[in-house]
């Protein structure tokens, strides 16, 4: 055999070699990439589903907690809830549901610096509302403040009542709370549990239109 034949040869071999090789390491890399990806999907996954379950752990934690009630909050069932054109002896103070006025007091947001008829407070609370009412024992400070909390808050009004036992009391359809402080971060809770809460007899009823 020539030498040229030989040397052809040789680098027909080499050529096939090296393709070999490359097309070895070529599989190599494929392999490395499927690998790769199927591991990042199944993090990409299992972050996912580890979200998920703490997002659906984060509502159910909130749905209890909304369905807990306020520490040191009053109760009371089975409230009248007939339209009377009398006085009504409530059998708490501030009265916290039972028979009530045909009309209405106006609750959206509304602040009332003297005494409103107990008959149409009532009727508001039926209809979603929290009624907060203070007396001379609450500091100024703390009735301006909720006066401003009040005002902001569709579904609630404020007004004195001298005769009730604690400075402040929140007050919603079976539902009441006392406290001495409008800083008392259970102001707060109350409100955010019972303005249009599930205790709420006509829900969405209106808190206009009503008395003023």
């Amino acid at each position: 055999m020539s030498k040229k034949k030989t040397v052809g040869k040789s680098r027909t071999a080499d050529r096939r070699a090296r393709m070999e090789e490359m097309r070895r390491a070529e599989q190599a890399r494929e392999r490395r990439n499927r690998i790769i990806t199927i591991v990042a999907s199944a993090a990409i996954l299992a972050g996912v589903a580890g979200g998920g379950w703490y997002l659906i752990d984060a509502a159910n934690d909130k749905e209890t907690a909304k369905a807990a009630p306020v520490s040191g909050e009053k109760t009371w069932s089975k409230l009248g809830r007939d339209h009377v054109d009398k006085t009504v002896a409530y059998p708490m103070t501030p009265p916290a549901g039972g028979d009530h006025s045909p009309v209405w007091q106006n609750c959206d947001g509304a602040v009332y610096t003297s005494g409103i008829q107990k008959e149409n407070a009532v009727h508001s609370m039926e209809h979603g509302a929290v009624w907060v009412t203070y007396n001379d024992k609450a500091a100024e400070a703390d009735v301006k403040a909720l006066a401003a909390k009040v005002e902001k808050t569709p579904y609630t009004l404020m007004s004195p009542l001298e005769e009730q036992s604690s400075p402040i009391t929140l007050t919603a359809w079976g539902h009441q709370l006392n406290v001495t402080k409008e800083s008392d971060p259970r102001v707060g809770e109350f409100l955010e549990k019972y303005v249009q809460g599930a205790q709420t007899p006509e829900p969405g009823a209106a808190c206009t239109g009503g008395k003023s």
